[in-house]
């Protein structure tokens, strides 16, 4: 007879008063105890009711040997000890995005403890859908997260079929939370909100702009530019923006709409921030006129943070969760992420699907805005 002892499986343990018992308990694929009965019903000493005792005893011995590989401490570790967490990212290495995943992945890992370790996968396109799919897709195991940037995450769904489902997906904490500015090259073109829109207002999509793909912070406030001011630009979709900076900085595109923290160096990479969409200046903005201030009430924030499918258990969430949050606060990862630090705003998983709520009803609006425009050409 042989046992094997396989985990989420229970142990049949079959027996035989006139044969052997050779019990083989597998640890893992390679390594295994053998137990071995006696081969013989003759090997029993003693008269009849002493055999069937000694009987009995061998049956309770193997019955305690299959618990204990079945019920007792499990072979493989725990979450998340026993292979790599894949973090999807639906951008190019180099921007914002990706920065943030790569920087703040090492103080997970310490927050973790353990074995824990995160692995930073890049699937750009189709304004991070790629990453979203791949990820909801994943076994909900808590091994494989991915990056979500809003408001694209739920605001492409609302105007087109998109390859995943929010409602398959649980958002685990937001990290940050910046407003869209309006970039472009310093002393070259445009210098100011106003000759930009004065421009327009003559040329209609005599400028060029990037933004990072449909659904994206800066594709939506290019539109919420557009429409507040009546203009039409020249609209460039990138993979993300370090080619969008790249472009910019090369003269290929005349504007550029990125998140504050991307070009915290505007001036140090040859950029000017024109405006930032807000109502009023953030602190470490001073020096940036808002759109409202140019006559402009459009409104843009981005933010960034993680998420997983929608079964992983609850304590997997709630652990990742809490780790991100001291990970954020942890001195070092300031240090480092000199550039996301004064935007850096935590949010856990069901406070941020809340919010996620009641954007959707704001941006209402602009999708079918944008979905009659579609309709039209």
């Amino acid at each position: 007879m042989r046992l094997r002892c396989i985990p989420e499986c229970g142990a049949h343990i079959p027996f035989s008063t006139d044969v052997g018992f050779e019990i083989i308990a597998f640890l893992n694929a390679r390594h295994f105890v053998r137990f071995t009965g006696p081969t013989a019903a003759s090997d029993l000493r003693g008269d009849k009711n002493q055999r069937r005792r000694q009987m009995v005893k061998w049956r309770l011995l193997c019955a305690a040997l299959g618990l204990a590989a079945t019920c007792g401490q499990p072979v493989w570790a725990a979450w998340p000890d026993d292979q790599p967490i894949e973090v999807l990212v639906g951008f190019a290495a180099g921007g914002t995005t990706d920065i943030m995943a790569r920087s703040l992945a090492p103080y997970i890992e310490k927050q973790l403890g353990g074995k824990a370790r995160l692995v930073i996968v890049n699937k750009p396109g189709a304004s991070g859908e790629l990453a979203v799919h791949q990820m909801q897709r994943a076994k909900p195991d808590g091994y494989t997260l991915a990056i979500v940037n809003l408001p694209g995450y739920f605001f492409l769904p609302m105007m087109r079929q998109t390859s995943y489902d929010p409602g398959r997906v649980a958002l685990v904490a937001r990290v940050v939370s910046d407003p869209t500015v309006l970039v472009t090259r310093a002393n070259k073109g445009p210098q100011t909100m106003k000759q930009v829109m004065d421009q327009l207002a003559s040329k209609p999509r005599s400028l060029s702009a990037g933004h990072n793909g449909i659904g994206t912070n800066g594709h939506l406030a290019m539109q919420r530019m557009q429409t507040a001011g009546k203009v039409a630009l020249n609209d460039i979709p990138f993979k993300g923006t370090s080619e969008q900076k790249t472009s910019l900085g090369g003269g290929h595109i005349d504007l550029a709409f990125v998140s504050a923290s991307e070009v915290q160096q505007a001036q140090a990479e040859g950029l000017k921030m024109l405006a930032q969409f807000r109502r009023d200046r953030l602190p470490s903005l001073p020096d940036v006129p808002t759109t409202f201030e140019s006559g402009l009430p459009a409104e843009m924030t981005a933010e960034r943070g993680f998420a997983m499918p929608k079964d992983v258990p609850a304590d997997v969430a709630q652990r990742l969760s809490k780790a991100i949050e001291n990970a954020m606060a942890d001195p070092g990862y300031r240090a480092v992420a000199r550039f996301d630090a004064p935007f850096l705003s935590y949010l856990d998983g069901p406070a941020w699907e809340r919010r996620v709520e009641d954007e959707r009803k704001a941006y209402a609006p602009l999708a079918r805005e944008l979905k009659e425009k579609e309709s039209s050409r």
